[in-house]
């Protein structure tokens, strides 16, 4: 099975993805225009077999210090063949992404995949903190 990396814009399937993240633990019943801003806002990278695509990651960065990885997704019939990992790879290996001190992400789930790659707990995470939308925290706390 071959599987192409692209950054084009142009090709993401937005339905597609937009259907993976309203349906994940991280993002359930997402709103397809907050999907839209989302992907407008980022540097997203999909996967594409043939034509269809059955993956997707994308970065929130400053481009100088700091990005912020989010919604990895492999489609079901494309897992556990490292595609994952692949399209982590290729943002911590992209020119764009050179010389950055420090990447963020948020897992329930994949700690073994992002520790691979170099990631690890916070090592201050006394320092951290975060402000979250009304009604999220209870949301989080209930959340499987």
């Amino acid at each position: 099975m071959t599987i192409i990396l692209s950054d084009d814009a142009s090709r993401l399937q937005v339905d597609r993805i937009h259907a993976w993240l309203a349906g994940s633990y991280w993002s359930p019943g997402i709103e397809r225009d907050l999907v839209e801003r989302a992907i407008a806002g980022s540097h997203c990278l999909g996967a594409y077999q043939d034509d269809a695509q059955v993956g997707f990651a994308r970065m929130i960065t400053d481009h100088a210090t700091f990005a912020w990885l989010a919604d990895v997704w492999v489609e079901e019939t494309a897992r556990g063949q490292g595609l994952g990992r692949r399209m982590v790879s290729w943002f911590l290996e992209h020119p764009s992404f050179a010389g950055l001190r420090r990447f963020g992400l948020v897992t329930a789930d994949a700690h073994g995949v992002y520790a691979d790659l170099g990631f690890h707990p916070l090592v201050r995470a006394d320092r951290y903190m975060e402000r979250l939308a009304p009604g999220l925290a209870e949301q989080l706390r209930t959340a499987p």
